[in-house]
């Protein structure tokens, strides 16, 4: 059917299938774990060690993430088990289909010291892993660069069987940099007339992370911040209502993916705490609302493209916390839920630049849920203030009077003066890791 629209529809559907995808676990040590299962692909045998080196960026997003199913934090259980358990065609599945076994002896591998990540210097990608797996006598590497599950080389017993001679993304043909020369105008038109059939799939965007949601609210994982807030609520002392209800229900589901629960995320730009911010909001407010699919489908579509289209702007992994950014797709997709006007979504984006824009990432860990709490708390404020014509305004700080300068000034911010950040981050987790 898509075939058959506006080519720049096309592009927009294509770029929300390639950049929501189902993700289990943190999605930089999974990186690693697919690029170990992928290496122990080509060999046979026990596995017998692994050397690994990674980027700063993905250094600092894997130290403090607990692994899916194995109740350890950290680079190494993620290696070992990627190696031992990983499924190589499995993406940011890859460690979806680990055995109890598989895990105990990827624990095993660990306690023999024959693991070991390392940091790549230099190193000029911000996403970058390179996995050496041995079997004995015999070893095999694989390197993953420019995005999580981007692989550019295999080598088996020291020779090279596989090189990616693609030029990098952010090439001028690439589908996402063409998304980046649009408009949040343009995706505006577009949720509002593309055929539902042509984007129910998002609606797998709304199963995944409110299941994630439900298991959050159990309270047995991460910091459990959602479970926390709703035994507050019953206790009373926060008040029952739609934006309560909305963070709530968005940092359980952050909650348990952080903590190492086994159910996937759909994730968003590579990021599964981003999937989340740009999804349950969104489903919250289509239910107090009774939108029937259609309406969710349109409203997620918003939500998840608006986010991948400002997250673009930026680094893929920088000092800037990209749950401010997803929420900004959030507010956008309830904005839209509970008034339609661009003139809303825009005055509610700008809000949130205005707001929450200094938030740092100082890795993955079970306080990512907090700071997804604050972006969803403060996407739901913006909101608010936009259904009364209020908003942070261009006479304010970075904010300027039109969105799509709001979101450059942002993100200029980021891919500039907050490297210095980013660098300073890196070394403050380096020296508590060393």
């Amino acid at each position: 059917m898509s075939e058959q629209m506006n080519p720049l529809w096309n592009l927009f559907i294509h770029a929300v299938q390639e950049e929501v995808k189902p993700a289990l676990g943190c999605t930089e040590p999974v990186s690693l774990a697919l690029a170990c299962a992928i290496a122990a692909e080509q060999l046979s045998g026990e596995i017998t060690q692994i050397d690994a080196w990674v980027s700063p960026n993905l250094m600092k997003n894997g130290l403090g993430v607990t692994v899916p199913g194995t109740g350890m934090v950290g680079l190494p259980i993620a290696a070992a088990l990627g190696a031992i358990g990983g499924s190589p065609q499995g993406g940011l599945e890859v460690l979806k289909d680990a055995s109890p076994v598989a895990i105990a002896q990827a624990k095993a591998l660990l306690d023999t010291g024959k693991v070991q990540v390392k940091l790549q210097d230099p190193c000029d990608e911000i996403l970058y892993s390179r996995a050496r797996v041995y079997a004995g006598d015999k070893s095999a590497s694989v390197t993953i660069a420019g995005g999580h599950t981007r692989v550019v080389q295999i080598d088996c017993q020291g020779k090279t069987c596989f090189r990616l001679d693609e030029q990098p993304q952010g090439r001028t043909d690439d589908p996402l940099a063409m998304l980046s020369r649009t408009t949040l105008s343009q995706i505006l038109e577009f949720i509002e007339h593309v055929p539902f059939p042509a984007i129910r799939f998002i609606l797998q965007a709304a199963r995944l992370n409110d299941a994630l949601s439900r298991e959050g609210l159990t309270g047995i994982w991460g910091l459990h911040i959602g479970a926390t807030l709703h035994k507050q609520q019953a206790r009373g002392f926060i008040a029952q209502g739609l934006g309560s209800e909305i963070v709530i229900r968005t940092s359980a589901a952050s909650d348990a993916r952080m903590g190492g629960a086994t159910l996937p995320a759909m994730s968003n730009s590579g990021s599964g705490n981003q999937g989340i911010t740009a999804t349950m909001p969104v489903v919250v407010v289509a239910e107090h609302v009774k939108a029937d699919d259609e309406k969710l489908a349109r409203a997620l579509m918003l939500s998840h493209l608006s986010a991948i289209y400002i997250h673009y702007q930026l680094p893929r992994l920088s000092a800037l916390c990209a749950a401010t950014t997803a929420a900004m797709g959030a507010a956008a997709g309830m904005a839209w839920l509970l008034d339609g006007r661009y003139k809303a979504i825009a005055m509610a984006i700008s809000s949130i630049i205005g707001d929450v824009s200094g938030m740092i990432c100082d890795g993955a860990s079970n306080s990512c849920a907090m700071k997804v709490s604050t972006s969803v708390g403060s996407a739901w404020k913006s909101v608010m203030m936009a259904l009364d014509d209020s908003a942070v305004t261009g006479n304010e700080g970075i904010v300027a009077h039109d969105v799509e300068q709001s979101i450059a000034n942002l993100c200029s911010l980021a891919c500039r003066s907050m490297q210095a950040t980013d660098r300073q981050i890196i070394e403050i987790m380096a020296q508590k890791a060393s």
